[in-house]
């Protein structure tokens, strides 16, 4: 590896370059926000030069989604936290749903592809495998009773996953007008997605 600059202590690993990278870019949109955040930035941030960074990430676009992901678990923990004050799995899969819809444009890191006008990027990976398994994580820590919901197997957590993020992706990326409110969004997502979460 090409490990020229880096402040003197080069990475042992590729791995270990765009982890720097990634804090490099964190820490350049922690002080600046993202309008005054370039390539330039995180190169300097990081000790390295601009063709360092494109050799890890191509574009900015690349840089914010690894700063996205690596936001992703924090992320997690907060929804888990908040979904264990629910007692169903069908009100675990409305608010997952609803807590998706407002608190990613909130997000710090998450919410940076959208802030980018990266919606067609930020929706392409957070429908992914990664993403769809983190989501299955989270709603089987929940405590609920998700075997009387016929929730049972490692397939069912992902497949029900999977459909609540598309759900939450679709309100995200194409608000209503007027926007929908939180009480609307639980009761169009406990109409439609309840009954499958029923004994």
């Amino acid at each position: 590896m090409g490990h020229h600059g880096w402040q003197g202590n080069p990475p042992g690993t590729e791995q270990e370059a765009r982890r720097r990278i990634v804090e490099a870019a964190t820490a350049c949109i922690d002080r600046a926000g993202l309008a005054k955040t370039s390539l330039s930035d995180v190169a300097a941030e990081a000790g390295v030069t601009r063709q360092t960074v494109y050799r890890y990430f191509p574009r900015l676009t690349d840089v914010l989604s690894a700063v996205a992901i690596a936001g992703a678990e924090e992320f997690a923990g907060r929804m888990a936290r908040h979904l264990t004050s629910f007692d169903s799995p069908v009100e675990v899969a409305v608010e997952s749903v609803v807590f998706g819809v407002r608190a990613v444009p909130r997000e710090p890191y998450l919410g940076l592809l959208l802030e980018a006008g990266e919606g067609d990027f930020f929706t392409d990976a957070v429908a992914s495998g990664q993403w769809f398994d983190l989501g299955a994580r989270i709603l089987r820590d929940v405590p609920v009773d998700w075997a009387s919901a016929g929730v049972k197997t490692d397939d069912d957590f992902a497949g029900l996953a999977e459909v609540l993020m598309r759900l939450f992706l679709s309100f995200l990326q194409h608000p209503s007008t007027p926007p929908v409110t939180d009480d609307r969004l639980r009761a169009l997502v406990r109409r439609w997605i309840g009954p499958a979460l029923r004994a």
